[in-house]
């Protein structure tokens, strides 16, 4: 016996691998040059592809399907990523830093995500709050390029910053996965 859910059937707009996000020749994180040279270029590289991927599982997305939550009780949306990544890359800059933490970008702990409300005020302030936080992020962390150099108050090395940013982002790219294949069926990749 088969049940009526109002789950999406799953879909892709990829026509080579029908299981991907997009065909390999129109992936815009594809790039038909040769790889990067040097450890910081290569980590600079991934770093980016992880938000261009980020930024890809939201397109043509509403305000309400950007902050649809995922399973009872997870607080977990498309745009709590976006404001949590925002809030990540803030405290980031405090690990470099030797002075006092910012304030966070949304108050309590949780906030970036129980604030992820279905208004579109909310979603643009979002992704301007994401793309102003990583520009200070990247040029705070511009100013130190020696990957071994020890910074903040802790001696966090740069390689490690950099990296931990990477995983921070692959870890919510796989969220990413998921929240937008129950929204609307898109498979990930």
């Amino acid at each position: 016996m088969h049940r009526m859910t109002d789950q999406p059937a799953r879909w892709t707009e990829a026509t080579v691998y029908p299981d991907m996000w997009a065909d390999p020749d129109t992936d815009p994180r594809n790039s038909n040059g040769p790889s990067p040279d040097g450890e910081l270029a290569t980590l600079h590289d991934c770093l980016t592809n992880y938000r261009m991927t980020l930024r890809m599982k939201c397109e043509g997305l509403d305000a309400e399907q950007l902050a649809r939550r995922s399973v009872p009780p997870s607080t977990m949306s498309l745009l709590g990523l976006i404001r949590h990544l925002a809030e990540t890359e803030r405290d980031w800059r405090d690990w470099i830093s030797d002075g006092d933490p910012q304030p966070k970008l949304y108050g309590k702990r949780d906030a970036d995500f129980d604030g992820a409300v279905a208004e579109q005020a909310v979603v643009d302030a979002a992704y301007a709050d994401l793309e102003r936080e990583q520009a200070a992020t990247d040029a705070a962390l511009a100013e130190h390029p020696d990957l071994g150099a020890r910074v903040g108050k802790d001696g966090i090395a740069i390689r490690e910053l950099i990296v931990h940013r990477i995983d921070e982002y692959a870890r919510h790219c796989g969220h990413a996965d998921l929240l937008r294949e129950c929204i609307d069926g898109r498979v990930g990749q």
